[in-house]
């Protein structure tokens, strides 16, 4: 039902740490697939996709290239990006399944993030108070994650991976009118 692609830049311990909470969505039947996209020449994370029997992909370029690619070799017909050391919290596999549900009656194409929540293990200081300030003001991020129909994903275009910023660009192409936030939170490591 989903694919679930990661971009990474060659470090394993994020791309383990966002991994971790989606087997249970694997042994759930919501999870089709997990693609790994690698952005550097480093083989650590070939080597996790390996042992968790992941896709993996290598993809030179930006990481909304890399995401784009990763969604183009997806087989399901929901995508949900992650970024690397996201880790979605309980509730997710229910949560996303019933938003699945409820556009596919529903007709209208909608996407969907999960609820920004800052991980215990962030480091404090005024950097991460400006951050946390600039999270506030300017609203939803793509380190939320991103839960979309394949088939909404190509009609808006998807990333346009030569495009500055856009990843920005596709959730202004969305809209906050097409997108819900849902309750499920999904702590991010900045």
């Amino acid at each position: 039902m989903i694919s679930i692609i990661i971009p990474s830049e060659g470090v394993e311990q994020p791309v383990v740490a966002t991994l971790a909470p989606l087997v249970s969505g694997a042994a759930a039947g919501l999870v089709r697939d997990v693609v790994l996209v690698e952005r550097t020449p480093s083989e650590a994370v070939a080597h996790v996709a390996d042992v968790t029997g992941c896709r993996f992909i290598r993809h030179q370029g930006s990481r909304a290239a890399a995401l784009d690619a990763g969604a183009r070799v997806a087989r399901a017909p929901w995508l949900m990006f992650l970024h690397p050391g996201a880790v979605l919290d309980g509730g997710w596999i229910e949560e996303s399944a019933q938003f699945i549900e409820t556009v596919s009656l529903g007709g209208k194409p909608c996407a969907a993030m999960f609820c920004y929540a800052r991980s215990p293990y962030a480091k404090g200081g005024i950097g991460q108070s400006l951050h946390r300030l600039f999270r506030l003001i300017g609203g939803a991020s793509t380190e939320q994650g991103l839960l979309i129909a394949r088939e909404h994903y190509e009609r808006l275009g998807g990333y346009a991976g030569d495009a500055r910023h856009a990843e920005a660009q596709l959730l202004a192409k969305i809209g906050r009118a097409g997108r819900i936030m849902l309750r499920t939170r999904i702590f991010v490591p900045a």
